[in-house]
Formats: C-alpha cells, sequence, structure tokens
C-alpha cells in the first residue's frame, strides 16, 4: 500500500503564507467596516459595503480556476469585453446621466450642466493618464509599459495594472452613493459586482498564462477587488462634504471608467484577432447594465 503523496513543504509554506495574507488583509477590512459603522455617515458606509460586494465578486470568480487553470483567448476577449461594456452603460445611465441631473438641481442651465460635467470627465480620464503614465505596469497581453518598469518585479507590475483597473469601479460606487439616487447606486454596484466575477477569472488566469503559480494567481486575483471598498469610502465622503461636488465626482469617476474601457480593456480584448467575441461580451455587458439600471432604478 502506497502512502498518500503529499505536497513538498515548499509549496505548503507558500500556501500557508497566502493564507495568512489573505486573512490579515480581510482582518483589515472586518476592522474597517466596524469603523466606518460606527463613525461614519450613512451613504459613506452603504458605499464601503457596496465596494466590498464588488471585491467579493472578483474573489469569487477566481475560483474555479482552481478547477481549470486555462481559457481559450477568445473567451478571456469575450469576457474582457463583457467588462467594457457594463462600465460603458454604467458611464451612461448611471454617471454621466445623474451627473447632469445633479448640476440642473444644483441651478446650473444646460450648458453649465454639460460644461461641468464635460469637465469632471476630462480630470477623471486625465487623472489616469497621468497614474498610468507614473506608475510602471504590465499588460495582460501587450507586456511591459515603460522601460524602468522592467527595475520592478513582473508579479508587481501587475498588481499595479489591477489595481489601475479597479480604482475608477470604487470611485464610481462612492460617489453614487453619495448622491440621492439609492436604486441608482444599487444598480451601478450591482452591474459593477456581476463584471467583476469574470475580471476576477481574468486576472488569475493571466497571471497563471504569465507563468506565476496558480497558488499566487488566485490569490492576487482575490485580493485585487479590495481596493473598491477603500476607493468607494474615500469618493462618498469626500462627496458628502458637498452636493455641489455630486455632478463633478459623477463625472469625474465616468472619466475614468471612459479611460480604463478605452485605453486598457478594447485594446486588450481584440488584440489576438477575437473582435468578434469581444464585440459580442461588450454588447451583452451592455445590455446587462441597461436592464438593470432600468429595473432597479
Amino acid at each position: 500500500m502506497h502512502a498518500p503523496h503529499l505536497p513538498p513543504p515548499a509549496t505548503l509554506r507558500r500556501l500557508l503564507g497566502y493564507a495568512i495574507v489573505v486573512l490579515g488583509l480581510f482582518a483589515m477590512l472586518q476592522s474597517l467596516w466596524r469603523m466606518l459603522q460606527a463613525d461614519s455617515p450613512q451613504p459613506v458606509f452603504d458605499a464601503f459595503l457596496a465596494g466590498a460586494m464588488a471585491a467579493a465578486a472578483t474573489a469569487l470568480g477566481t475560483l474555479p480556476v482552481w478547477l481549470s487553470p486555462r481559457l481559450t483567448d477568445r473567451v478571456l476577449d469575450g469576457l474582457f469585453g463583457f467588462g467594457a461594456g457594463v462600465m460603458l452603460a454604467a458611464v451612461s445611465f448611471s454617471l454621466i446621466g445623474p451627473g447632469l441631473a445633479a448640476a440642473a438641481a444644483d441651478g446650473a442651465g444646460r450648458w453649465e450642466a454639460g460644461t461641468i460635467v464635460g469637465v469632471g470627465v476630462l480630470l477623471g480620464a486625465a487623472v489616469l493618464l497621468l497614474a498610468e503614465r507614473l506608475v510602471p505596469h504590465e499588460h495582460f497581453i501587450k507586456g511591459v509599459e515603460r522601460e524602468r518598469a522592467q527595475t520592478l518585479r513582473r508579479s508587481w507590475l501587475f498588481v499595479f495594472a489591477i489595481v489601475l483597473h479597479n480604482v475608477p469601479e470604487g470611485l464610481a460606487i462612492g460617489v453614487a452613493y453619495a448622491g440621492d439616487g439609492a436604486a441608482n447606486a444599487e444598480a451601478l454596484a450591482t452591474g459593477i459586482a456581476i463584471q467583476d466575477i469574470p475580471e476576477g477569472m481574468v486576472v488569475a488566469v493571466a497571471l497563471i498564462a504569465a507563468g506565476y503559480r496558480r497558488g499566487f494567481a488566485i490569490v492576487v486575483g482575490m485580493l485585487s477587488g479590495l481596493v473598491e471598498p477603500a476607493a468607494a469610502a474615500l469618493a462618498a465622503a469626500v462627496v458628502g462634504v458637498s452636493q455641489a461636488l455630486l455632478p463633478w465626482g459623477l463625472a469625474f469617476a465616468a472619466g475614468a471608467m471612459l479611460f480604463v474601457v478605452s485605453h486598457e480593456i478594447i485594446p486588450e480584448s481584440h488584440r489576438k484577432g477575437h473582435e468578434a467575441a469581444a464585440t459580442g461580451g461588450l454588447m451583452l455587458g451592455f445590455v446587462l447594465m441597461l436592464l438593470l439600471d432600468t429595473a432597479l432604478a
């Protein structure tokens, strides 16, 4: 009778290390949750909860990778397109539209409201462009973005890229909860959480394809969503200082998300020649977010 096969000690130590990191970060998140619940206005806490839901959805998406670490390029591109579609619909129906309405409610005329939202959109895109230039990172498909990025470990380059992708989603959730449209905020948070499920899977699969161990890839995929509740709470707190900041905040989040869609997601989804799958995913994501926004409004 053969003795049961056990993983080598190095593998067990790595798994233990991953588990400690995950538990530590979730304990920190729980402490922040309690602090916000006790000391923060209700919109900030609600935004934090919605961001935590999106983070949990990202973690959930990584679980199938334990069973099958490979996805075809066509499926990956379709998932990228799906995320882009959700974000485009969120920009249109959950951010820009309410931003124009919020500016009008503050007494702005049509031209003034449009100017406020337009400038806010450009500011959001400009800040993400600046972050993209200053933070060395690596795209999932086309590789290292800047020469000096070669000096960093490739794993951290992926982490930076993931953070850049998730920050606008958290900002959008927070700004939405700081406004008066609770139903609109719930629709936005639900749509982002839904698209975060395949996003978590894509992150883990992309890391494995780049040569990282499955355990590391899954843990990083799970942790990548934790920036969303933090960004959501921060955005809700800032906008909560004055309702006059609401149209600016909504427009800023819209511009940041538009930048991510145009500069990152769509080019990545078209790079390997599966434009039809990517476009089909985009259309499905857009329509799903449209339905959520309509049904929950």
